[in-house]
């Protein structure tokens, strides 16, 4: 037995209470004032990122939904687009809220009073046109958080013809240069494209989804910079599960490719920096199975050992990370992230902050010195 989403009944995105304007939310975040003490921390930060990018090691930053739900997209790409990142990362939640806000310039319901009545997550526009985009991508071979950037920059979605994706499933197995494993992987992502636009009864052409906030959107500003924006997500998570069109093979596909360049990006890390934001899951659980595979690949011990990691959160902590794990009587035992980040065999350290604070901070430092 399971659950069929078709008999959800899903509502107009203009119908939905949106808590956040993403006008006034970047304007507030971009303006803000950095308390004395977070502006020392951006200085030495700064310097380090300088630093990592003048020997051509990597930058990483990831970063939790509400970085981009406080209206911190714009930013971001500014500092993606100007190389000061050479990597953003973030989890399913942060790319529906840059969506929606390059969509309809606002984002964040209620969820207290739309779960009440059984309306949570419940959007067809957001299901509808996210889903498609992860469809798209995986049959055209990009990761996640492209797919969506590029529906963002282009307005639409171009849906193949039916025949097209019948004869290339067909064309992938059959090439010799493009069998075995990777020939069924396509042929599997272009039948199970195949199988989605003829459920929707999609017709085919250039589907237009117009995003008149674009410039707003740090996945858009990824594409633009033809930087990575890599998403990943955990099945069921996010809003976009709930909807018909959603598929967890072209979720998987997606996210395997943003995995894969995330790894690739860590591989880089020495002499370089690792920026973890608001993010108490999802970026310390992908930086430990990147770290060991870059390693692994390396050789084993001695590798990525001169790594900066800055932790910023809201969450308060007292204890000095640099003398390793707190014993477990201490409540920063129980911070679960920074003992993963401790464990990795790099200099950590850990900053309360709004994550506003923080890349305001950062920006207007690099601002100056890059």
């Amino acid at each position: 037995m399971k659950f069929d989403r078709s008999r959800i009944t899903s509502s107009p995105i203009k119908e939905r209470y949106s808590k956040v304007e993403i006008e006034a939310a970047a304007e507030e975040a971009e303006r803000g004032t950095v308390p004395p003490a977070l502006a020392e921390e951006a200085e030495k930060i700064a310097g380090e990122i300088v630093a990592a990018r003048k020997k051509g090691a990597s930058v990483i930053c990831a970063s939790g939904a509400h970085a981009i739900k406080n209206g911190l997209g714009r930013l971001l790409g500014v500092m993606l687009k100007k190389g000061w990142f050479t990597h953003l990362a973030a989890n399913g939640a942060a790319v529906i809220h840059d969506w929606e806000f390059a969509f309809q310039g606002k984002s964040s319901e209620d969820v207290r009073e739309n779960i009440a009545i059984g309306r949570f997550g419940t959007w067809e526009e957001t299901g509808l046109y996210i889903n498609l985009a992860l469809a798209t991508g995986a049959w055209e071979g990009l990761g996640y958080g492209a797919s969506v950037g590029s529906m963002i920059l282009k307005d639409g979605l171009l849906i193949p013809e039916r025949k097209e994706l019948l004869d290339a499933a067909g064309n992938f197995l059959k090439a010799e240069n493009s069998g075995g494993a990777d020939g069924a992987a396509r042929a599997s992502a272009a039948l199970d494209f195949y199988e989605l636009i003829e459920t929707l009864n999609i017709p085919p052409g250039f589907l237009s989804v117009k995003h008149p906030w674009k410039s707003y959107s740090v996945l858009a500003a990824a594409g633009e910079a033809g930087r990575p924006f890599t998403c990943h997500p955990m099945f069921g998570h996010d809003i976009i599960y709930t909807h018909r069109a959603n598929r967890g093979a072209a979720v998987g596909r997606c996210a395997e490719r943003d995995f894969l360049e995330y790894a690739a990006g860590v591989e880089k890390l020495q002499g370089g920096v690792y920026l973890s934001v608001g993010s108490a899951v999802m970026s310390p659980m992908i930086f430990e199975k990147a770290l060991s595979m870059a390693r692994n690949a390396a050789g084993g011990a001695g590798t990525i050992r001169d790594c900066a990691i800055h932790v910023a959160d809201i969450q308060e902590s007292s204890w000095d990370w640099s003398k390793g794990e707190p014993p477990m009587d201490n409540p920063a035992y129980y911070l679960r992230f920074m003992k993963t980040f401790n464990r990795m065999g790099c200099p950590v350290d850990y900053i309360q902050s709004d994550n506003r604070y923080f890349f305001t901070a950062l920006y207007r430092v690099l601002e100056k010195k890059a």
